[in-house]
């Protein structure tokens, strides 16, 4: 059976990554079987990043890679019906939701005002996690943000980029419940992989209070949470 490594849970959401949760939602929705692996050492995985499956013979990182790899092999219909012009929003969105992964990150390990709540959270629910092991993490991304280049932001001027990611997302689901109308498809276990990763945290950002003051936006979280929590 496939196997999906990634990291662990957190405030109730399967993976407290963005992209290991888009990879979990998907798999939830296509309805491939699997079991979850949450590992917190990267040190091992494909480039040395997580999520990352293996598939008998096989070992795929990369979560738009996996998903790929996941469509052909299973024979996946998610985005079977999809118009070329929906598949270029998809890519469109993959790209902001990668802008807002650095945010989401930022505020967690370096954000001072929100990184003693994310670092608390962690040793509450994951108690074999150690300080040094969490603040060699924190070392970690900082030199990551650095090269990114989020990390020369100030913490209000990443916090603004964010937001401008998530006003465009809450544009593109205002009028109906999922993207690309009734039924979801892989963008939607995307965007679910990291607005979940916002919603349900009990960290009041501002992020967050975007969040919850959108309606559409909120709701469409919701929705794929129950519907992946309700997927044997």
């Amino acid at each position: 059976m496939l196997t999906l490594y990634s990291y662990p849970p957190l405030f109730g959401v399967a993976d407290n990554n963005g992209y290991g949760l888009k990879v979990f939602a998907f798999l939830k929705l296509a309805r491939v079987p699997f079991r979850h692996e949450h590992i917190f050492d990267a040190s091992k995985a494909p480039r040395q990043q997580l999520p990352y499956i293996v598939d008998g013979d096989d070992t795929v990182g990369d979560s738009e890679t996996i998903l790929r790899y996941v469509t052909e092999k299973y024979g996946v219909t998610l985005d079977a019906a999809l118009t070329p012009a929906q598949r270029t929003t998809d890519l469109l969105v993959t790209r902001t939701l990668d802008d807002l992964y650095w945010v989401m990150s930022y505020s967690r390990w370096k954000d001072e005002r929100y990184w003693p709540k994310f670092r608390d959270a962690l040793k509450r629910e994951h108690p074999d996690l150690t300080d040094d092991g969490l603040m060699k993490a924190r070392e970690f991304n900082a030199q990551r943000y650095h090269y990114q280049g989020i990390g020369r932001f100030e913490p209000d001027a990443a916090m603004a980029r964010g937001l401008a990611d998530l006003a465009a997302l809450a544009n593109l689901i205002s009028r109906q419940g999922y993207v690309h109308g009734n039924t979801p498809t892989s963008i939607d276990a995307g965007i679910y992989g990291f607005v979940a990763n916002i919603y349900f945290y009990d960290i009041d950002t501002p992020l967050k209070a975007f969040v919850v003051a959108h309606n559409a936006l909120a709701q469409h979280c919701r929705a794929i949470h129950a519907a992946v929590a309700g997927v044997a």
